[in-house]
């Protein structure tokens, strides 16, 4: 991919060549394989760099080391794969509900020799029967609105552990509307970043929410209540 590792580097990430190698066959499995299986709208390849890999990338410096990521809603690996990518260190867990997404995953996984990485197919709420509280950090990016995904992400995560979730703007009115779900389900907000992508003018909010207590075990609830009912 062109720029791609002048691109990273503006954002502090430094690429290896084994990095940049990877990223080069993550695009072209990508755009391959969305000729038959729709995983993404955006396939030039510049905005996959930026709005894909960058964006998906950028926040890896809020991930301690060696943690155990969980990505709830993976799609095509975003954000989960990107951040492996940049971070070897991490042991990564996909989970989504579509299996030939999954399929698609398992191959880049594969392709790309990544270790301590794994897709899942799955719901979030049948997922957590066996893996509630394991993951020291929960990610997700352009899943749902933020009521929702708090429900699917905060049941996975360790208490004294965060999630890390991708927004765009407005995520002040999401706050407010998400607020008694957050403190129901065991978090708060820990802090609130926010940078800007210049070559796409793109505006990012980088939510973290620290787990300070348990999450009550009836959630995740089934039946796509977190969407449909929120916690209000």
């Amino acid at each position: 991919m062109k720029n791609l590792k002048q691109t990273f580097e503006k954002y502090g990430i430094n690429l290896s060549k084994t990095q940049e190698n990877q990223f080069d066959k993550y695009f072209s499995m990508l755009i391959e394989t969305n000729k038959v299986l729709n995983l993404t709208a955006i396939t030039e390849e510049n905005e996959v760099l930026i709005k894909h890999f960058l964006d998906s990338a950028i926040p890896e410096k809020f991930i301690p080391k060696n943690s155990k990521v969980i990505d709830i809603g993976s799609g095509a690996g975003f954000p989960a794969l990107p951040l492996k990518i940049v971070r070897d260190d991490l042991d990564i867990t996909m989970v989504d509900s579509l299996n030939k997404r999954v399929n698609f995953l398992n191959e880049v996984i594969n392709e790309l020799n990544l270790q301590k990485t794994y897709a899942f197919h799955s719901r979030a709420e049948d997922f957590a029967k066996e893996n509630r509280e394991k993951f020291d950090v929960a990610v997700a990016r352009a899943v749902a609105s933020l009521d929702t995904l708090v429900e699917y992400l905060l049941p996975f995560v360790k208490v004294g552990g965060i999630a890390v979730i991708y927004k765009s703007t407005k995520l002040d009115e999401e706050i407010e509307i998400a607020k008694t779900a957050i403190k129901t389900l065991g978090g708060k907000i820990e802090k609130i970043e926010k940078f800007e992508i210049f070559e796409e003018n793109l505006q990012r909010n980088i939510l973290i929410l620290k787990k300070i207590t348990k999450t009550p075990p009836k959630y995740p609830r089934g039946k796509n209540q977190p969407k449909t009912n929120p916690i209000k």
